[in-house]
């Protein structure tokens, strides 16, 4: 299991949504944040900003068959800690801030950048939520997740292509970071101390909840205690969330979970 376990506080989670017009642009309105997101459309608009750093999450085979143009791919663990093997200790866990800053400076990211981040949901881990969680966490500002990801940007006629983008290493310009955010996250001795307490959820696969340890994890199993819930349920077939209703609906159904409560997701 990765040693940082992201904290959800459901009454402010950003998956509260409204329904978005078919074929239209969507309606943000219902989010708690909807400035943390970027629509197909303002994203399509914006390509070649040159302040814009668009960033790629898919795993290189996906990115290879076609992509937004100008964006980078970065893939899952570019922000993480990848010495030595999947199950080692600190494997796969968020960057220090000084190395994540120069990771960020090889992409030619600043504070006057708009970093947009997005994936392929269906064909991969979600790295875009997974880096975007670490940047916000880390104090960015101008940081977005595209909304519906690839598959509604794609499912709205826009071009992609598979021209391999190069990033723009820089170090002009400031670029404000700060350790990490604790309300962000939280860690296995909290977990551990909130067993029995508090609801923990575990969103990987059921193969991955059941024992599989295909996706690197260096022992089979979930949590004690917690229950399973594929992160894809809560979104649509276009990769867009589902609305307000259909989420509380959903967490209310399968975990008697209301707005006012708090649980952890891993």
């Amino acid at each position: 299991m990765k040693q940082t376990l992201l904290r959800v506080w459901f009454a402010l989670c950003m998956l509260t949504i409204s329904a978005t017009a078919w074929g239209g642009e969507p309606d943000l309105s219902g989010f708690v944040h909807p400035e943390y997101f970027i629509t197909p459309q303002k994203l399509h608009s914006m390509l070649g900003d040159p302040r814009l750093v668009l960033l790629d999450g898919n795993n290189p085979k996906v990115y290879r068959k076609g992509h937004i143009p100008g964006a980078v791919n970065i893939g899952f663990h570019f922000l993480s800690k990848t010495v030595g093997r999947p199950g080692d200790p600190g494997w796969g866990t968020s960057l220090p801030i000084d190395r994540l800053e120069k990771k960020l400076r090889e992409l030619g990211v600043n504070d006057d950048s708009i970093v947009v981040l997005y994936s392929d949901m269906f064909k991969g881990p979600g790295a875009d939520g997974r880096n975007f969680w670490q940047l916000k966490m880390a104090g960015m500002k101008n940081v977005k997740l595209l909304y519906g990801g690839l598959p509604l940007y794609r499912s709205l006629g826009y071009d992609l292509t598979r021209k391999v983008a190069k990033p723009s290493p820089s170090n002009e310009g400031a670029l404000t970071l700060h350790e990490y955010d604790p309300s962000w996250y939280t860690t296995m001795d909290q977990v551990y101390s909130s067993l029995g307490k508090e609801l923990i959820i575990d969103t990987r696969t059921k193969k991955e909840f059941d024992g599989s340890t295909n996706a690197g994890e260096p022992r089979g199993g979930h949590i004690a205690g917690s229950e399973w819930m594929l992160w894809l349920d809560i979104l649509n077939k276009d990769g867009s969330p589902k609305s307000a209703e259909e989420i509380k609906s959903i967490m209310k159904d399968r975990f008697g979970l209301t707005p006012q409560d708090s649980f952890t997701v891993y």
